[in-house]
Order: C-alpha cells, then structure tokens, then sequence
C-alpha cells in the first residue's frame, strides 16, 4: 500500500471522527437547549466574554480538552465583538497561537533534564519519521479532532523546522471556518 493511500485514510478516517463530533455537539446543543436552561447559562457567562475566552485559551494549550465548537456556539450570540464571524476568528486566532506555543513548548522540553530520556529513547527514535510526515501530521491535527497542540508539542520536540510548521498549521483556519459555517446555519 503506498503512503499517500495510508495518508489518505488516516486523513478520511479523522475528518470522520471530526464530521461526527461536530454532529453529536450540534444535536447535543439542540436537545440541551430545548429541554434545560442552558440559553440562561449562557446568557449568565456572556457577562464574563474574557473569562471565557480565557478558558478556550488554556484549553487550547493544554491539548484541547474542551471543543473549539462549544465556544463557536457560544459566540453566536455572546462574546466580545458584535459578529459572529468575528468571535469565530478571534477564537481561531487564539487556536492558532495556542500551537504555535505548543511548538515552542515541545522545542524547549528537550533541554529540560527530567524529560532528556523520553525525548531520546522515543523523539529521537522517530525524529526522521516525525520530520518527514510531520506536515502531514500538522494538518491532521489542525482539521480534525486530533489534539492540535499535543501535535504541535510533539513537532515542535523534533525540531520541524519552523516556517514550514507556521505555513502548515494555518490549517487550523479551515477547521473553524467549516465548523462555524456548519453551526451557524444548523
């Protein structure tokens, strides 16, 4: 089997997950919404738009454990610009930077004296590997549900080199992009 059909079905296979994530929340929402008070929550944490933008950030740095898409949501009617579209960007904008630190993190663990075994025994191992598909890897987790910045930490480990990675990881305007187009009209 050749790499690019590898590439593609892991690719497939993970807009999949990403399609059907997006689906579940969308149709989460609309049931939590018609059979709670969850339109009052919201409108109770609308009064703090930083504070929840600050929550979308540390979740975004430490590997994305709540889904950007719940903030897209939430910024449909809420946040701190008067549009939808401008939420959604500056929700992107901050996704986007969130792995650029990831990178940098991933760059600057290598020195550190606790981690230098892992990175040896296991980057090191699979640093060529890593440098040769690490693209690949960048977009599979700027569009999918893929950790972004656990990607991002993990490239920036083996020294990809950097404007590559900025290029490659602007991607991750696709994702919220389709997304928002997806929730807004859903």
């Amino acid at each position: 089997m050749s790499i690019f059909n590898i590439r593609s079905r892991i690719l497939i296979k993970n807009l999949g997950k990403g399609i059907l994530s997006l689906a579940v929340i969308i149709i989460g929402y609309y049931f939590v919404q018609k059979y709670t008070h969850f339109d009052q929550f919201l409108e109770n944490i609308s009064r703090w738009p930083l504070l929840v933008y600050g929550v979308f950030t540390a979740s975004e740095v430490i590997f994305g454990i709540i889904p950007p898409e719940l903030f897209m949501i939430w910024s449909i009617k809420h946040g701190i610009f008067e549009t939808y579209v401008a939420n959604v960007a500056l929700l992107a904008i901050i996704s986007y930077s969130a792995g650029v630190l990831g990178y940098y993190i991933g760059s600057q663990l290598r020195g550190v004296e606790f981690f230098k075994p892992i990175f040896d025994k296991y980057i090191r191992k699979y640093r060529n590997i890593l440098n040769r598909y690490g693209g690949f890897l960048i977009i599979i987790g700027a569009i999918t549900p893929v950790p972004f910045s656990a990607i991002c930490m993990l490239v920036g480990a083996t020294k990809f080199n950097f404007s590559r990675f900025l290029l490659i990881s602007s991607t991750r305007f696709l994702r919220f992009a389709a997304y928002s187009v997806a929730i807004y009209y859903f």
